[in-house]
């Protein structure tokens, strides 16, 4: 599958310069156990790193497993997160997507993506990073915000929906890259491709990205 947008020899190029760019791109949220990235996680949407990260110390140290956080009151665990958006309705899905690991996962995260789907608060991007992360099962390409902003503009994907720009990317991406690509194309956005005024003199893929959107740049 191909983008209307873009040759496919070039998202070729793109995907190629970028993951050279790139060669130490990782995952951003600091974790210890699957629970604890499971939580991070869900935490994290539309939060910034930097700030789930400053919080997390306290709140790995206070619930170490599933059933620490099943059993937790909503109203003690969202002090614990008070500082990220909907903090509140977070604290509600961590308590009930630990239910459930306690209940019908012995107490462990699930290292499959149909059961991580089906925990409250975590959709096919955290069921991926999940899998590629706490068990180095790679099946598919997280797509975040950034994910999605970037695949638009450098022509690698026409679609809006996140699930669908998966399948874009999956399909001319190399596997063996997809476990990283996602935190590629983040490293490249917080450096270059800014979701505002993106710095496209200074983009080593300025000859060949068509900058769909872009209506201003530096």
């Amino acid at each position: 599958m191909q983008s209307a947008l873009y040759k496919g020899s070039d998202q070729q190029r793109i995907i190629a310069m970028l993951i050279k760019e790139y060669p130490d791109a990782k995952y951003y949220l600091n974790f210890s156990t699957p629970i604890d990235l499971a939580a991070a996680a869900i935490i994290s949407a539309q939060t910034r790193d930097e700030v789930v990260n400053s919080l997390t110390p306290a709140l790995f140290k206070r619930f170490k497993s599933a059933s620490d956080y099943a059993g937790a009151q909503e109203d003690e665990l969202a002090k614990y997160i008070s500082k990220v958006s909907f903090a509140q309705n977070k604290a509600k899905n961590i308590i009930a997507a630990c239910k459930i690991i306690q209940e019908r996962h012995k107490g462990r995260v699930p290292d499959k993506i149909e059961d991580l789907v089906e925990l409250p608060g975590i959709g096919r991007k955290t069921a991926n990073t999940i899998l590629i992360n706490a068990y180095g099962k790679v099946a598919g390409i997280p797509v975040d915000t950034w994910v999605m902003k970037l695949s638009m503009r450098m022509g690698l994907s026409t679609k809006k929906d996140p699930d669908k720009i998966e399948q874009d990317l999956m399909a001319i991406v190399e596997k063996r890259y997809w476990g990283r690509f996602g935190y590629i194309l983040k490293a490249h956005g917080k450096k270059i491709c800014q979701s505002q005024i993106p710095l496209c003199s200074k983009c080593i893929l300025l000859k060949i990205c068509p900058r769909n959107g872009v209506k201003k740049s530096a």
